[in-house]
């Protein structure tokens, strides 16, 4: 569950992390009122949960109390990353001395939290770490003992030079630690944390990721959940009991099981393909699931080709096929569907997907690079 930034922010003040002040704005006019009270200069900045608004537009500075009223009325609206902009947040301005990044983030290969610095902040970090790796700060933490402060000193001294400077980004860190811990956070992230013309540590930005299985020990955060700015595929796909996460590929992937899923996208990669989602319809046979998935799938414009993998165990073959013709019917599918199916009544489902002219792929392998092939222009 992501959360915005000011809703971020407002959880790094209550902990004693220094943020900006600033005010949440609906529209020009409060976005005006909101540098009234504030006092210019402001920075008016769209609240949505997708990063790249700087570079979209999402983010404008504002000399004057009209200025910010126009700035807020051009950003108010617009969409980033498909996302329509409902609200801004107006704040102070700071004198910005140089930009770096902190993060708390989770480590599945040590299974434990690590704290991620550099000293380049304010830009992507993940390019930062594909180009300049050497650039990015890694310091392993013991959820036994926690975050230490000497434990981070060596690393931030690096990145800041100033003992002081240091001083003020260790207990930052220690704090964004004890955030992290305390909400079951997957991750909480400072880009940029900078340094002001005045020496002060500060956290511009704010980002906090908050773990859905976990959110049953923290009713209280529920409330923060904007239902209206998440993708509008996840929310269906919650709705109706299936587990989705959007992808930037073309092949769309329909699979029952979350290891089969993984298993499935890692071999779309190894053919040479990009799987446009990973989507699980879990261990259930109701037809009424495909259904949901297809129609999921058949949002995003950029799939090609349809990936149907199933491993019949609780889940029947012949009810997963029974949903995919019910699909193709009611939906009016002209995606290509590259099905395979194999376990629980597999010749039954073979035999209803061949009474509609659809062929099923004897192994895994066969699926996938067909649905590549297809992908990349070719003929199932």
């Amino acid at each position: 569950m992501k959360i915005h930034e000011y809703q971020a922010k407002r959880l790094f003040a209550e902990i004693g992390i220094p943020v900006p002040e600033g005010r949440l704005a609906h529209t020009p006019d409060e976005a005006a009122q909101a540098a009234q009270e504030l006092g210019p200069p402001v920075a008016v900045k769209a609240q949505v949960l997708v990063g790249g608004r700087g570079k979209a537009g999402g983010i404008k500075l504002a000399a004057s109390v009209s200025e910010a009223e126009d700035r807020a009325a051009e950003i108010l609206g617009m969409e980033i990353k498909g996302l329509p902009v409902r609200s801004v947040l107006v704040e102070r301005t700071a004198d910005i001395r140089s930009e770096l990044y902190l993060s708390i983030a989770l480590d599945r290969a040590s299974r434990a939290p690590l704290l991620l610095g550099s000293a380049m902040g304010g830009v992507d970090i993940e390019e930062v770490a594909r180009t300049r790796p050497e650039a990015i700060e890694r310091v392993p933490i013991d959820p036994e003992f926690g975050l230490r402060p000497y434990t981070a000193w060596a690393a931030l001294r690096r990145m800041l030079g100033d003992p002081d400077l240091t001083r003020q980004a260790v207990r930052i860190a220690g704090k964004l630690y004890s955030l992290f811990m305390d909400l079951d956070s997957s991750l909480v992230e400072i880009n940029p944390l900078i340094v002001t013309g005045e020496g002060q540590v500060m956290a511009l930005d704010a980002k906090v990721n908050l773990d859905d299985n976990a959110l049953h020990r923290h009713p209280q955060l529920d409330a923060l959940r904007d239902l209206d700015a998440e993708d509008p595929r996840e929310r269906d796909a919650k709705a109706n009991d299936l587990s989705f996460v959007a992808l930037e590929g073309e092949i769309g992937c329909i699979v029952n099981g979350a290891g089969l899923a993984m298993a499935t996208m890692d071999m779309v990669k190894h053919a040479g393909g990009r799987p446009a989602n990973f989507l699980d319809v879990g261990g259930s046979s109701r037809p009424e699931k495909v259904l949901h998935a297809m129609r999921i799938i058949l949002a995003d414009p950029q799939v090609r080709v349809i990936l149907l993998n199933i491993f019949g165990g609780i889940t029947r073959c012949d009810d997963i096929a029974q949903g995919l013709i019910a699909a193709r019917t009611e939906l009016g599918v002209r995606v290509p569907i590259v099905a395979r199916l194999t376990g629980t009544n597999e010749q039954e489902g073979r035999a209803l997907l061949r009474s509609v002219g659809l062929e099923s792929a004897e192994t895994m392998e066969e699926a996938v690079r067909t649905a590549v092939r297809v992908a990349e222009g070719g003929v199932a």
